[in-house]
């Protein structure tokens, strides 16, 4: 049986935001906010593979056709609750040798800004990063103080994030997608 293999050298963070009185149709539309709704989707799992390269959404969203089946690892939330903060997001950590993987997380929640939901999505992947290198921290500090060991033990070079937080409204369903999207 011949083996086939699908490592991607390129992807791109995106998100959207959408609204409608159905529920699915507020996805989609949140798809199409984010650039990404004409294409099979396919939610993957947590890894960056070695050697990928992050572009810029503009570059990455004009390498796509309609119809493409597209992997990626997507956190989507909805409300369809007055003035409930409803919130997704993506985070990733990328390891200093970049021959080895790195890490991607999909948090979702209620209440949380953009800046608090995309501090704990990078928080999970540097986390995830950090135990498979072998970097020694303690759990329970807050992550500002964890960040800092990653960093300094130079095995972590950096993390990103793509929150996407908005306010529910009444009647209607509103939907947050945050996504990495990977290419061949």
């Amino acid at each position: 049986m011949q083996h086939m293999s699908f490592v991607p050298t390129k992807a791109f963070f995106t998100k959207g935001i959408g609204r409608h009185k159905n529920k699915l149709q507020s996805f989609e539309l949140a798809l199409r906010d984010a650039g990404i709704e004409k294409l099979n989707l396919v939610y993957v799992s947590s890894i960056c593979p070695p050697n990928c390269t992050i572009l810029p959404l503009e570059e990455g969203v004009k390498q796509l056709s309609p119809g493409q089946i597209t992997f990626c690892v997507m956190a989507r939330n909805a409300t369809d609750e007055k003035n409930r903060m409803v919130g997704s997001a993506v985070g990733m950590a990328f390891p200093a040798d970049k021959g080895n993987y790195g890490y991607i997380s999909e948090h979702t929640t209620f209440g949380a800004d953009e800046q608090e939901i995309g501090d704990f999505a990078e928080d999970l992947a540097s986390t995830m990063l950090a135990t498979t290198l072998g970097i020694d921290f303690d759990p329970e500090t807050a992550y500002d103080e964890r960040r800092q060991i990653y960093l300094m033990s130079g095995k972590i070079v950096d993390s990103a994030s793509m929150p996407c937080v908005t306010t529910g409204q009444a009647g209607v369903w509103s939907t947050t997608i945050s996504a990495v999207v990977f290419l061949p």
